[in-house]
């Protein structure tokens, strides 16, 4: 990461790890649409990195810089083992999934139910430190279940920070471990903004980015105000071209992205490479379905993708096309 003084830090402004939507296709296209944003992988489990097919799950374009991993797990040394696996590959920081409300990752204790364990968390932190020089960061939620008010968020951050970790993404709202969806989770608990405004407040010297509900780029400004920074999920994968107001708007710099067939174009020609090595257009062309919304003939856009990328023989002139057809409709 580059920390020079005059460019403004790259979690100023991120986008979430989400499962089955952030791949590395994901995230080389959305670095066509932002350069400064810090880009995070889907959540890789240690038993996947440390049992499976770990290149496969490590595997990443150089043009996704700066990028982050972040790991599922709960067992100290698994997570430095692969803390140090992520630094050898080139990662630029490890997070620590302290927030995700999942029947299934609950089972291995992995994400928000290890809210409850803020003494394991920080022994994690600690091992993951010493296995690498890149940066340990938790991301969590504002509580768990019936442990939701602040002084309990606030003990959690405190134990964690004294071991070594210094930047906390918090979404802003609580997880339901049993009764609610992952899904619901991220609508149903309201946010409460004013808890990690607070927790900016009384740790200063932290590191602080809020998570959850983030939908503008007036909302991340007006947020900026409380916090060291803000990261967003969905709206990144269902608007996409919302990215490509970051680099003026939040970090002073020339927009990236010029028009939105410019980006088509750039992304079209990386499927096209990504075919010849192998690799099938659906797996690529899913990601961004969402960057004409609300644009005249977004839909026919849309279709033409969906009913025809999944061929076998499907090529990127497939993304070329569907632009062309929604202009005969302009």
């Amino acid at each position: 990461m580059n920390n020079s003084t005059n460019i403004l830090p790259p979690y100023r402004f991120s986008i979430a790890p989400m499962m089955d939507w952030s791949d590395r296709h994901c995230r080389y296209f959305w670095r066509l649409l932002t350069r400064e944003a810090l880009l995070y992988t889907e959540m890789v489990t240690t038993g996947a990195l440390l049992k499976g097919d770990f290149e496969r799950f490590l595997q990443y374009n150089q043009e996704e810089h700066p990028l982050a991993i972040q790991l599922g797990g709960s067992d100290p040394r698994s997570l430095a083992k692969c803390a140090g696996m992520a630094e050898d590959w080139g990662y630029d920081e490890v997070n620590l999934n302290c927030g995700c409300p999942s029947d299934r990752v609950q089972e291995g204790k992995i994400g928000a139910i290890l809210m409850a364990e803020p003494e394991l968390v920080a022994e994690c932190v600690s091992e993951m430190r010493n296995a690498c020089s890149i940066p340990i960061t938790v991301k969590h939620r504002i509580g768990i279940d019936d442990q939701d008010d602040y002084p309990a968020m606030a003990d959690f951050v405190r134990t964690v920070a004294a071991a070594g970790c210094s930047t906390f993404i918090v979404h802003a709202r609580k997880a339901w471990l049993k009764g609610l969806s992952p899904k619901q989770n991220r609508e149903v608990p309201p946010l409460n903004y004013d808890f990690v405004a607070q927790l900016k407040r009384e740790f200063p010297t932290l590191t602080v980015i809020v998570n959850g509900g983030i939908n503008t780029i007036e909302q991340s400004q007006a947020l900026l105000e409380d916090v060291d920074g803000v990261m967003i999920g969905r709206e990144a994968y269902n608007n996409p071209w919302f990215l490509a107001q970051v680099d003026e708007k939040l970090f002073n710099r020339p927009s990236l992205a010029p028009s939105r067939d410019h980006v088509i174009t750039q992304y079209a020609e990386y499927c096209q490479r990504e075919i010849e090595k192998g690799n099938r257009l659906h797996h690529m062309s899913r990601h961004i379905l969402g960057l004409y919304l609300g644009e005249y003939g977004a839909r026919i856009f849309r279709r033409h993708i969906t009913e025809c990328a999944n061929r076998p023989d499907a090529t990127a002139q497939v993304l070329l096309k569907a632009v062309n057809l929604m202009k005969r409709h302009d």
